[in-house]
C-alpha cells in the first residue's frame, strides 16, 4: 500500500520532472487545441500550479521536502550565471539608443511603480499593507519587482532575500501572471497595428530593417550542435561560479551581519535596518552569481550560449519553479481571497504607472513601438515571452527580445532590491 503524501524526495523529484516534461512536450505540440490552450495559459503557470495541485490534494508533501532548498541554493544561482552569460553589451548598444532608452525606462517604471502603487492603494485601504496573519506584503511585492525586471530566477531570489512566506509568494505568482499576461495581450495586439502607432509616436522605424539583418547574422554566428565537451564546460561554468559564489558569500555575509547587529544593538532605529538583508548569505550568493555571469560575458565563455547555456539555465529555473509550486496550498489561497484581491489592484495600478511612463518617454524620444514593446516585455516577461512579442513584429527579431531580456536578468536583482527598499519605507 502506497502511503500518501509521498515524502521520499527521489520519488517527488521524479514526479516533478515528469510534470515539466509533460508541460513542455504539449507546449511544443502542433495540436490545434493545445496551440490555442497555450495562447492563454502560459507554460510557466502550469509548471507552478500542477505541482501545487499535487500538494493541495495530499499526493506530495511540499513542506517536508528538501528539494526547494537544494534548487534555490544550487540551481538558482547556476541559472543566474548561465542566463547572464550571453549578455552582449556591444550588441545591445548596437541596437541603438532608443532601444536601450525604452528598456531602462521600463525598468525605472517598475522600480518606482511598485512603491507608488502601494502608496496609492494603501491610501484608500490602509489594511492592505499586511495580510490577515500580520505579515507585511512588501516582501511579496519585491518578488514581483524581481520578476518584472528580470525573471523567475530574480523573483525567487527576492523571495529568499526578503523572506516572503510561501503563502504570500503563491499569491504574488497569481498577481504576476495575471497582470503580466494581460499587458502582453495588448502588446501583441499593438504589434499588428505598429505602423499606425509609430505614426502617432512620430517615430522613424527604418532602423528596424538594419536591426533584422544584424540579428540574423548574430544568430547564425553562435548557434551550433553541442558536444559532450560543450555540455561539461557549461556545467563547469555554471556550477563552478556557484561554488565560488558560496565561498565568497560565506566569507562576507557573517561579517556584514554582525556589523549590522552591532549597530542596531546600539541604535535600534538606525537607518541600517533597511539593509539588514545585506547580511544574508543568500543575498550575496545571488549577487555574486549574477556578477560572475556578467563578467564571463566579456570572455570566450559567452560562446557557449551557442551550445545551449541559456537552455540549461532555463531547465534549472523551471525545476526551481516546480519545487516552489509544490509548497503551495490552493485551499489556503481561496480562504485568503478577501486579502489577496487587493494585491491584484496593486498589480494593475503598478502596471498602469509602468505603461504611462513608457508611452510618455516614447513620445518624447520618438521611439518606434517595437522598442516600446520589447523594452517593456524584456522586463515584465523576460526571456520566455520577450521573443514572442519581438516575433510578432518579425520572426528574425526574436533574438532582440532575448538580448534585452538577458540584460534584465543581469540587473533584475539590483533593481528589485531598490524597489523593495522603497516599498518597505512606504509600508513603514
Amino acid at each position: 500500500m502506497i502511503k500518501l503524501p509521498l515524502e521520499n524526495d527521489a520519488i517527488v523529484l521524479g514526479i516533478l520532472i515528469i510534470i515539466l516534461a509533460f508541460v513542455f512536450y504539449t507546449h511544443a505540440s502542433k495540436n490545434r487545441f493545445l496551440v490555442s490552450f497555450y495562447k492563454y495559459i502560459p507554460a510557466l503557470l502550469l509548471c507552478y500550479f500542477i505541482p501545487a495541485i499535487f500538494n493541495s490534494l495530499g499526493i506530495i508533501d511540499g513542506e517536508s521536502s528538501n528539494l526547494y532548498f537544494v534548487a534555490s541554493r544550487y540551481l538558482l544561482p547556476a541559472s543566474l550565471v548561465l542566463l547572464s552569460l550571453n549578455i552582449d553589451l556591444k550588441g545591445i548598444i548596437g541596437l541603438g539608443p532608443k532601444a536601450l532608452i525604452m528598456f531602462f525606462t521600463a525598468t525605472i517604471g517598475i522600480i518606482i511603480g511598485g512603491p507608488l502603487a502601494l502608496l496609492i492603494v494603501g491610501y484608500f485601504s490602509p489594511d492592505v499593507f499586511f495580510t490577515s496573519d500580520g505579515e507585511a506584503i512588501w516582501p511579496g511585492l519585491a518578488t514581483i519587482a524581481g520578476s518584472w525586471i528580470g525573471g523567475g530566477a530574480n523573483q525567487t531570489a527576492m523571495k529568499e532575500i526578503f523572506g516572503a512566506s510561501d503563502k504570500l509568494f503563491s499569491a504574488m505568482i497569481v498577481v504576476d501572471v495575471f497582470v503580466a499576461n494581460l499587458w502582453m495581450a495588448f502588446l501583441l495586439y499593438g504589434a499588428g497595428i505598429s505602423d499606425r502607432l509609430d505614426v502617432k509616436l512620430k517615430a522613424d522605424n527604418s532602423a528596424i530593417s538594419s536591426l533584422k539583418k544584424k540579428m540574423e547574422d548574430f544568430s547564425d554566428k553562435i548557434t551550433r550542435i553541442p558536444t559532450t565537451t560543450d555540455l561539461f564546460m557549461i556545467a563547469a561554468i555554471g556550477l563552478g561560479a556557484v561554488g565560488l559564489s558560496h565561498l565568497l558569500a560565506d566569507l562576507i555575509a557573517p561579517r556584514i551581519s554582525s556589523s549590522i547587529e552591532a549597530i542596531l544593538a546600539v541604535n535600534p532605529k538606525s537607518s541600517v535596518q533597511f539593509i539588514t538583508s545585506f547580511g544574508s548569505d543568500f543575498f550575496w550568493l545571488v549577487v555574486f552569481s549574477t556578477t560572475f555571469g556578467i563578467l564571463l560575458s566579456f570572455t570566450k565563455a559567452r560562446n557557449y550560449e551557442g551550445a545551449g547555456a541559456s537552455k540549461i539555465g532555463s531547465v534549472f529555473l523551471y525545476i526551481l519553479v516546480a519545487t516552489i509550486g509544490m509548497k503551495m496550498n490552493i485551499g489556503e489561497l481561496i480562504r485568503e481571497w478577501a486579502v489577496f484581491k487587493y494585491l491584484i489592484i496593486i498589480g494593475l495600478v503598478w502596471m498602469l504607472i509602468h505603461i504611462t511612463i513608457l508611452l510618455v518617454v516614447a513620445k518624447l524620444v520618438k521611439a518606434p513601438f517595437f522598442f516600446v514593446a520589447i523594452g517593456s516585455q524584456a522586463n515584465v516577461g523576460g526571456a520566455a515571452s520577450a521573443p514572442i512579442v519581438a516575433s510578432a513584429f518579425s520572426p528574425v527579431l526574436a533574438p532582440v527580445g532575448v538580448l534585452l531580456a538577458v540584460l534584465g536578468y543581469a540587473i533584475g536583482t539590483f533593481g528589485a532590491i531598490m524597489a523593495a527598499i522603497m516599498m518597505e519605507i512606504v509600508s513603514m
